[in-house]
């Protein structure tokens, strides 16, 4: 299993000014479906924010967005490790298959991979 990217998801009721505010330094709109915005550097994409409203599918908003190339694989580790799975593994309509796991410190992470 290998990580492609790392997101910061920052959560906001203000999601057209925080576009705004991003794309002052330079990120550019790339996906936006209402309730998630992500804005990305044009000359390094990889470089991503996610703003959210709030997780549409979910009970809980994550604080940050872990691609991986096998998210079957992920779920497996953090199942067998005794983490806290707290939204199950499941495929969303836009295109990704995701779980949310609970940190050592607290914080909620949506490990995903897409379809």
């Amino acid at each position: 299993m290998a990580v492609r990217r790392v997101v910061p998801n920052i959560r906001s009721e203000a999601v057209r000014e925080s576009k705004e505010f991003y794309g002052l330094l330079g990120f550019e709109e790339v996906m936006n479906h209402g309730w998630i915005m992500t804005l990305a550097s044009p000359s390094s994409p990889a470089a991503q924010i996610s703003v959210m409203t709030s997780d549409k599918t979910a009970p809980v908003t994550p604080v940050m967005s872990i691609e991986v190339d096998d998210v079957d694989a992920a779920y497996a580790v953090m199942r067998a490790s005794g983490a806290e799975i707290v939204h199950p593994l499941q495929d969303e309509e836009w295109g990704v298959r995701r779980f949310f796991v609970r940190d050592p410190g607290g914080r909620v992470v949506n490990v995903l991979g897409h379809r």
